[in-house]
């Protein structure tokens, strides 16, 4: 038996939504902030504070915050329509989606308003930078799991 339509479109949605939202922290760990690192103080803070107004934007905040909203989603429509095997997968994928959210909310914006409001970048970049890769593994562990929610999901008996 195949997943049920609207399942499987919001599960794979926030797959998406999530492969796009890792790879943002991704691209943060392993190439902005190495970048920014090369900066004197006073550039370094410039950029940071430059991007960090730049990506609230339309683009950015559907994945930032329709990825955990439709991970939240797809498990409540797995759990009630899925295998519970898919279901959990699901929901752990959704879990650690609100991770990284709660990272971000916590930890990482507070500090990029610090240091808009001239904190220092000792006090801000090592803290940044530990808080994201955080942030990148559990989005990038949400979406294995959904990956694998989504595969388990095909095999489920239970009828739509």
């Amino acid at each position: 038996m195949t997943t049920h339509p609207v399942r499987g479109a919001v599960t794979a949605s926030a797959t998406v939504l999530t492969g796009l939202l890792g790879g943002v922290y991704y691209a943060y760990a392993s190439s902005v902030m190495p970048g920014l690192a090369k900066l004197d103080d006073r550039a370094f803070s410039a950029a940071m504070n430059h991007i960090n107004v730049v990506i609230v934007n339309p683009v950015f905040l559907l994945s930032f915050l329709g990825a955990p909203a439709l991970n939240v989603v797809a498990a409540a429509i797995s759990w009630r329509r899925g295998s519970r095997t898919s279901a959990a997968w699901i929901t752990g994928a959704a879990l650690l989606n609100l991770v990284g959210l709660g990272v971000t909310a916590a930890v990482n914006i507070p500090l990029n308003d610090q240091l808009a409001a001239g904190g220092d970048r000792a006090g801000f970049e090592s803290a940044w930078v530990a808080w994201n890769i955080v942030r990148a593994l559990a989005t990038t562990g949400a979406f294995a799991a959904l990956t694998v929610g989504l595969l388990t999901a095909r095999g489920s008996k239970r009828p739509a």
